[in-house]
């Protein structure tokens, strides 16, 4: 048995969950930041070394206004320090954090300097985040290298397009969780999944507990990752 090294997670169903309960939506993503804290904590006990949760896409931004106020306060107080300092997390961020309110990003810009130093699990916030959005800022970047004289095309490779993204300085994770039921990855790190195993459950995400991770983590142990060799190339290698 083996924990993932990185673990990506959509955390999905937080509106169905209080629509269930006859409850405003704002209380289901109440509920859900609960469960940052409850699935950070379980991820750093277990020995999990990054931790990458969607916690907010550039389509989010489409919902309605007071929707989205209310997340984004959520997000600030989501963003507890003694959580992140108690269990020596490190808080990093990807995504289009310009479009931020300036409350927003200025809280957890603080958090993200002040938990630099820690160095055990770190949690990876993606905050106004698409994948498309990252591939076509990556492209916009590796085109002004050309541009610049600094990159010829025909040198261009996998590994190019990987450095010029937000995530470069982390693994690619090996297991994607998604909650809530539906069976998508819904825009979310779609050239860093390649050769992710993904894992979805109907647990909303405000339910979903530390046994829930587990379950996780064990579907992952039952596949043979292959990476396109056979299963007997995958034996001779291990061995």
């Amino acid at each position: 048995m083996s924990t993932p090294q990185h673990i990506a997670i959509i955390m999905d169903g937080n509106g169905r969950w209080a629509k269930e309960r006859g409850m405003e939506r704002s209380s289901g993503h109440e509920a859900g930041v609960e469960t940052v804290h409850r699935i950070t904590e379980a991820a750093s006990q277990m020995g999990v070394r990054y931790l990458t949760l969607y916690a907010f896409s550039t389509e989010n931004w489409n919902r309605p206004e007071s929707e989205v106020a209310a997340l984004m306060s959520l997000i600030i107080s989501s963003m507890e320090e003694e959580l992140f300092m108690r269990n020596n997390v490190r808080l990093r961020l990807i995504g289009d954090i310009d479009r931020l309110p300036e409350a927003v990003r200025k809280s957890i810009l603080g958090t993200v300097e002040r938990t630099a130093g820690n160095t055990g699990l770190t949690v990876i916030i993606a905050l106004s985040y698409s994948s498309k959005w990252e591939l076509t800022e990556a492209m916009r970047a590796i085109a002004k290298r050309v541009q610049a004289g600094e990159l010829l095309p025909e040198t261009i490779s996998e590994a190019t397009i990987g450095e010029a993204l937000n995530t470069a300085e982390y693994p690619d994770p090996e297991l994607l969780i998604r909650t809530g039921g539906e069976v998508r990855l819904s825009n979310f790190l779609l050239w860093q999944t390649a050769y992710s195993e993904l894992y979805f459950c109907d647990t909303y995400w405000p339910d979903f507990q530390s046994s829930d991770l587990q379950a996780a983590i064990d579907y992952y142990n039952r596949k043979e990752r292959r990476f396109g060799l056979t299963s007997e190339q995958v034996t001779t290698t291990a061995q």
